[in-house]
């Protein structure tokens, strides 16, 4: 397999230098794990301080990994980034809401992006997360299988509800939609009702995906499980492929409740598990569908050379990567060029609100070894290309 994600020129060519020169200052400070801790914390208290902060968050971090701070905002992005062939999938990035009006306005959100997924060629995927609908600790206490009161019982059927009317739309409008995954502890009950909304809505293709996250030893297991349901009752399966982003938060539960932890015991058992998965997908690909959402360039030409040997179409519409916008680059531009499809995740929403996604994606690029170092030496090779040209 041709190596395609070393050419710079390609990655980059979005980018002028004075972006390029902000990209390499943000990857300088992210692979320094004690200024991530700082600054995170002194980004926190100056937000919760209500301090002048924005404007400088949103100059530097949130441009670099944000399309903007709500949906229109995005779109001289997402146009710019389809002159290359890169599309979009616009993710309202607000987390940790509990409150009624809160999943309801995130509901209207994911409703709105769907529309727009509709109008536009560059946006071929809608996006949500469970908690956005619904809350954290509901789905925790269905999946344990706990009695629910008359309350939360009216609760769950609004999340149920809300569900629902976001798959029925996408359905409708013919616009694929991804559900991401969260936590494990509440994971179970988030599957059950996608598995649902999969049974209604992906009768003649995958419409409604799930997320599997591959740090998890036992997801494999699962989509074989949830193979033989498909068949059985003759619906199609749309899964995102990804590595997983809460693997310290899921040790460290599973220490002090004092279970076996969900999380693969190695780095390399979590590759093997990815790649199992993506090579059980594409042998099935007649009834499937996958995104795979990996910032891996060995899982990515793995992904490729089976496309090849199977005699896929670069093209083919039920195989799509995707990365992170402000990430992986080199990854997502040079696949496009390249032919095949590609999305990026533009993640968006008021500055204060998409912290957290922010402050996650700063530690998981500290945590993730050889990322942040990978980031930086193709920016450092691209703007040596550069000044060889001047």
């Amino acid at each position: 397999m041709e190596k395609i994600f070393d050419n710079t020129q390609v990655a980059f060519s979005l980018k002028s230098d004075t972006e390029l020169d902000r990209a390499y200052f943000l990857f300088k400070m992210i692979d320094s794990e004690p200024l991530v801790r700082i600054g995170t914390a002194v980004t926190n208290f100056a937000l919760k301080a209500h301090l002048p902060v924005e404007g400088l968050i949103r100059a530097t971090v949130f441009d670099h990994f944000c399309g903007g701070v709500n949906e229109n905002d995005c779109l001289s992005v997402v146009d710019k980034m389809f002159t290359k062939g890169v599309s979009s999938v616009l993710d309202y990035s607000v987390e940790g809401k509990e409150e009624e009006e809160q999943f309801d306005a995130a509901l209207e959100m994911t409703l709105r992006t769907i529309d727009f997924a509709k109008e536009r060629l560059a946006i071929p995927f809608a996006v949500f997360k469970p908690t956005g609908l619904g809350r954290f600790e509901l789905y925790e206490k269905i999946g344990e299988k706990q009695t629910l009161t008359p309350a939360e019982q009216a609760e769950w059927d609004r999340v149920v509800a809300r569900f629902d009317q976001v798959c029925g739309e996408a359905h409708k409008k013919d616009v694929a939609l991804l559900i991401d995954g969260e936590e494990s502890w509440m994971q179970d009950a988030a599957d059950d009702l996608v598995t649902d909304m999969m049974r209604k809505y992906n009768k003649e293709k995958a419409i409604v995906f799930n997320t599997l996250q591959m740090y998890r030893w036992d997801r494999l297991d699962y989509l074989k499980k949830l193979h033989d349901v498909a068949k059985n009752e003759g619906f199609f399966i749309g899964m995102k492929l990804v590595r997983g982003a809460y693997m310290e938060k899921e040790n460290k539960r599973a220490e002090e409740k004092g279970y076996v932890s969900p999380i693969c015991v190695s780095k390399e058992a979590t590759d093997v598990n990815y790649d199992a998965a993506v090579h059980y997908m594409l042998d099935h690909i007649d009834t499937m569908a996958i995104f795979a959402g990996t910032h891996n360039e060995l899982s990515s030409y793995k992904l490729m050379e089976m496309m090849a040997q199977k005699g896929i179409a670069k093209n083919d519409n039920r195989i799509w990567f995707g990365q992170l916008y402000g990430m992986s680059d080199n990854i997502s531009y040079n696949l496009a060029e390249n032919g095949y499809n590609d999305a990026k995740y533009l993640p968006f929403g008021p500055v204060k609100d998409v912290m957290p996604y922010l402050i996650r994606r700063a530690e998981e690029n500290t945590s993730v070894a050889g990322q942040t170092s990978r980031e930086l030496s193709m920016i450092k090779a691209e703007r040596k290309r550069r000044k060889g040209k001047e």
